[in-house]
């Protein structure tokens, strides 16, 4: 791994523990895994849902209740062989003043669920995709099931955040080269804090079109109304 990583390597790789996958139809499941599960900041074992952080420790768009309709914040895609870069992703964006809420699918997938299943109800559970596109990412299948999930979620949403670490362009995948992506490798703390504010951006625009939803559901439910008094009406004469 990079030595750009810095203290993120030194703070996270010293508590990883050995743990092997628990799920029978993940890929190369004859292999350990390495994770941080009880060393993270928001471990799977909270409670995203009922145990926000304190209002004022947070931006003031992460104390939204709009934030609260989904479980997670950002969904980490990526290649089992990446997980090192995954893991000290999460780290800087778990870790206070940020607190974001991650997926990490060898951390928070639930025991005995379908992998397919799990990786589903990942993208359906969170704000934001980030797509760890590396030469690992694009030969695992996966990872492209995970991707094309992402895409029919919200294919024209800016919930999608490519991250290029080490890639040719020429391998870069054709269905999200209309996105604009992130290069790891350029300054990697500095780019894991545009990761942060794209999902800052993008809750902030969901909170933003909150009252429209709502008053667009009073519209039409004063329609509804108005239809049922009518008919109501017109049968009583």
């Amino acid at each position: 791994m990079s030595s750009r990583t810095g203290w993120f390597r030194q703070k996270w790789v010293q508590s990883k523990r050995e743990l092997p996958i628990h799920n029978s139809s993940a890929p190369d499941d004859q292999e350990s895994l390495r994770t941080i599960r009880d060393a993270s900041p928001l471990s799977s074992s909270s409670s995203p849902l009922t145990s926000p952080p304190p209002p004022s420790s947070l931006p003031a768009v992460l104390t939204s209740p709009v934030r609260w309709t989904r479980k997670y914040d950002l969904c980490l895609c990526y290649s089992r062989a990446d997980v090192e870069v995954a893991m000290c992703m999460a780290s800087y964006l778990e870790a206070q003043p940020r607190s974001l809420r991650c997926f990490l699918w060898q951390r928070d997938d639930r025991p005995g669920g379908a992998i397919s299943t799990e990786l589903c109800r990942a993208v359906q559970s969170s704000h934001c995709q980030a797509l760890l596109i590396t030469p690992n990412f694009i030969v695992d299948e996966w990872c492209k099931y995970l991707m094309h999930q992402a895409l029919a979620e919200g294919p024209m949403s800016n919930c999608i955040i490519p991250l290029r670490l080490n890639l040719p362009f020429s391998q870069y995948p054709s269905e999200l080269r209309f996105y604009s992506s992130i290069d790891l490798a350029r300054n990697t703390e500095k780019e894991y804090e545009l990761v942060f504010k794209t999902v800052l951006m993008h809750l902030a625009g969901m909170i933003k079109k909150a009252p429209e939803m709502h008053s667009s559901m009073d519209s039409s439910n004063n329609v509804l109304n108005v239809f049922s008094l009518n008919e109501t009406l017109a049968c009583s004469v």
